[in-house]
Parts: structure tokens; sequence; C-alpha cells
């Protein structure tokens, strides 16, 4: 017996030598190697800008808009390469959309009292936007007005740009961001220009495989699309959302596809000539 005790201190006690002679210099030395190597990961880098970014997004659950807006416009600004830019980006999207397509006071809006004469596409022209803006800013079901009516309109000055390794729409207001929409599908010709300027040539809504236009009842249910003018192939189209889950219309031959919510939202952002930059 006392053998094997003698023989299981040995263990021990080289076992222990060994472990600690390894752990000392032997694995030092792999780690050494590997980092001279590139192969060492690099150690996490804290994520310090993402309690800012909760408080932005807390301010727009609460109702805070202007204030959920300023702090994600400060955010971008102090992050521009962070982890939570994207995200950001596209909830500074969402403020925007709330605030602009709703009676939300802000000071890009005025107010405008219906006059004898006034139909929606007649006070539109006169004050250079859209009806659909106006319908939608008013949280109108149709295009019927009344003398005396008070319609909040805003006066903006939209123009788009489309990245196409980005996957990207990005809609800007007085060249300022307004919101980024993304591109699900892209059926493009093979070869494209690096740059292409263009412009909003047309809005459709399709019902039923024909197109319907904006006094119709069809109008709200109808699947939308956008066509650019200038750059062939190029139709923002709808494809399928939890919020339209089976579309009618087919796509187009060729174009870029979105979801049909944000398509339908673009479509009321934009108008015919509204100008349209499609680069790498």
């Amino acid at each position: 017996m006392k053998w094997l005790l003698v023989l299981l201190l040995a263990l021990i006690i080289f076992g222990g030598a060994a472990w600690f002679g390894y752990n000392t210099f032997v694995k030092q030395e792999i780690e050494l190697k590997k980092e001279q190597r590139g192969e060492v990961p690099p150690a996490p880098v804290p994520d310090i800008s993402l309690p800012e970014f909760q408080a932005a997004a807390q301010l727009r659950q609460e109702g805070k808009l202007a204030e959920a807006r300023e702090a994600l416009i400060a955010f971008i600004q102090k992050y521009p390469t962070g982890l939570h830019l994207e995200e950001a980006k596209d909830l500074l999207g969402e403020v925007n959309v709330d605030i602009f397509l709703s009676r939300y006071p802000s000071p890009e809006k005025t107010e405008y009292i219906v006059k004898s004469g006034d139909v929606l596409a007649k006070i539109a022209r006169k004050l250079k936007t859209t009806p659909e803006l106006i319908m939608r800013m008013n949280n109108m079901s149709g295009t019927m007005l009344h003398i005396g009516d008070r319609l909040l309109i805003s006066h903006p000055d939209f123009s788009m740009v489309i990245n196409r390794k980005a996957n990207l729409a990005v809609l800007l207001n007085h060249g300022v961001f307004f919101k980024q929409y993304h591109v699900r599908e892209a059926k493009l010709p093979p070869k494209q220009p690096s740059r292409i300027t263009a412009k909003v040539a047309e809005t459709m809504a399709w019902k039923g495989g024909k197109r319907v236009g904006l006094g119709s009842p069809d109008y709200i249910s109808s699947t939308r699309w956008i066509r650019i003018a200038g750059a062939p192939g190029y139709t923002l189209y709808s494809t399928p959302d939890p919020a339209h889950p089976n579309l009618e219309q087919p796509p187009p031959p060729s174009g870029l596809g979105l979801a049909a919510s944000d398509v339908e939202e673009l479509s009321s952002l934009v108008n015919n000539g509204t100008p349209v930059t499609i680069t790498d």
C-alpha cells in the first residue's frame, strides 16, 4: 500500500509541476505566436452607446416625439460608426413619419382653412404638396372637403437616394435624412452605370389588375408602385409583409421590391418629379 501512496504523491507533485510549467511557459509562448500571426481575437469593445440609444427609444415609446427626434439626431452625430447606427436611423425615420403624417404639432406644419371651390388636388398644387399627404396628415378617409375644414399642411422638399450595394432607398427632406427603406429584392439589368440621375415619373395604385385613382373606393386597399423616369427598369414595387400578406398584383419584370407598407408610405410622400439619385 505504501508504494501506491508514494506513486500517487509523485503523480500529484510531478503533474502539478508539469501543469504549472505549461501555463507559465508553453501556453504563453503559444499565445504570443498566435498574436504575432494575428490569430488572437480582439478584446470585446464595450457598448458605451447603448444607454443613450435606449433612452431615445424610450422617449418615442412615451410619445415624446420631438424629444425623441432630437435625441436620435444627436446620437447619430455622436456615434457615426456606432453599433446601433442603423437601428437609430430606422427609429429616427419612424419618428419623423409619426410627426409628419399626423396632426402632431411641429414647426414644419401650417394650417389651411378650406374655402368655397376648394378641392384636394387644387389645394395640393397651390401649396406644393400631394393630395394623399394631406389626407394622411389629417386622417381623412376620402377626398371630400367642407368649407371651414382646418387642414394641417406641410411643405416638404423630398428627394430620394437609392444605394444599390446597401440595398437602401433613403428619403431626404430639404437635403436632410428623413427615413430609410430597406430593399428586399432587386431585379435589375446586369450592366448599370455607377450613378444615375432620375426622377419619380408616377405613383401607381393597382386593384384587381387595374389602375385605380386616389378618389376610388379601392384606393386604400390597392397595391402601390413607384415608377422612376430616366432609369429604365427601375420601379419600386410592393412585396408581401405582415400588413399585406397577399398581394393581387404580380411584380414587374424588373425593379426593386420593398415591403408593401413601405411603398404605400413612400408613395404618399413623393410626387411626380421628385429627384432620385441611384448610386453604388
